[in-house]
């Protein structure tokens, strides 16, 4: 057994990593909760694991958890692109200076290794698809940046400071215990609860725009495998790509849902097309999405009805 730290825990995806963790290794969560949804708050609260409220920026709160840590899955961010535009110091005090800390403590601490959860928003609206780890970054929100820096600290502490290290860039999760309720919420989620309601899925612009979307059951197989393996970055992806409108229409298919589609004006900071090259991670990590974009909208469907 061995002792592994989630920053942001009790997050979407960090609650998915405890869930699946704590059955065999020594779970510690901190998590200041700013960001987390009462779905998963409820959920974390119900494992049998060492939940800390604290943030990722208190150096001295860190030193004492990371004293006998062995590896730390850093998930904790604000996710937002939205929100980041709408106040981006925060974001970059909580994404940026929050990765810094941790980098250092972890370093500090002896930690084994550090895996970054970084974001498919790091390539921006560069035109070549699919996205490859090699491209040039060119990131268009705040939260872009942020993560686009955070990469780049996780990379210089590997090699300044001898931390392992591997970065991770999510395109699109979704699955059980993501927040439909919140104004920044993701797509998908937005849709499903719509959907249920058979209330209107509204698309920003006019629903061409492509998205490369991951089941969250996948982001944790890939932290898993890139705790004993892998250097760099990382693209953790479906690998298929779909509109807005056909993600739209298959969820109204699965669920049999009445609701009508409609659409408003485009937000600012959204990239056009989306589509992830995953060659690299199956190499490299030995890993590769078992969901299909069908039959993981179809388990998040079971989860949300439970």
């Amino acid at each position: 057994m061995v002792k592994i730290l989630i920053t942001g825990g009790a997050g979407f995806i960090g609650s998915n990593l405890a869930e699946d963790l704590c059955r065999t290794d020594d779970v510690v969560i901190l998590d200041d909760l700013s960001t987390a949804s009462d779905l998963s708050k409820k959920f974390v609260e119900g494992l049998e694991i060492d939940f800390i409220k604290g943030s990722i920026n208190d150096q001295d709160l860190l030193k004492k958890i990371l004293a006998d840590v062995d590896y730390v899955l850093h998930q904790a961010a604000i996710p937002s692109v939205p929100r980041s535009i709408e106040d981006p110091l925060k974001t970059n005090r909580a994404n940026v200076g929050g990765t810094l800390t941790i980098l250092k403590a972890s370093a500090d601490s002896g930690v084994k290794k550090l895996v970054y959860a970084s974001s498919s928003s790091v390539y921006g609206d560069t035109p070549r698809l699919p996205k490859i780890e090699t491209m040039e970054s060119n990131p268009k929100s705040p939260y872009a940046v942020s993560k686009f820096v955070g990469e780049q600290y996780v990379r210089v502490f590997s090699e300044i400071y001898g931390l392992k290290t591997t970065s991770l860039r999510y395109f699109n999760v979704y699955g059980p215990r993501q927040n439909p309720f919140s104004e920044y919420a993701a797509v998908v989620p937005k849709f499903v609860y719509a959907a249920l309601q058979d209330k209107q899925l509204e698309i920003y612009g006019d629903g061409d725009q492509t998205r490369d979307f991951t089941f969250v059951k996948d982001v944790v197989e890939a932290n898993k495998k890139a705790i004993s393996t892998g250097e760099g970055s990382y693209n953790i992806a479906g690998g298929k790509q779909i509109t807005l409108n056909d993600l739209a229409d298959l969820i109204l298919k699965i669920t049999g849902s009445s609701s009508k589609i409609i659409h408003s004006a485009p937000r600012k900071g959204d990239v056009k097309h989306s589509l992830a090259d995953i060659s690299k991670a199956k190499k490299e990590l030995h890993w590769q999405p078992k969901y299909t974009l069908e039959q993981g909208l179809k388990e998040y469907l079971l989860s949300v009805e439970k």
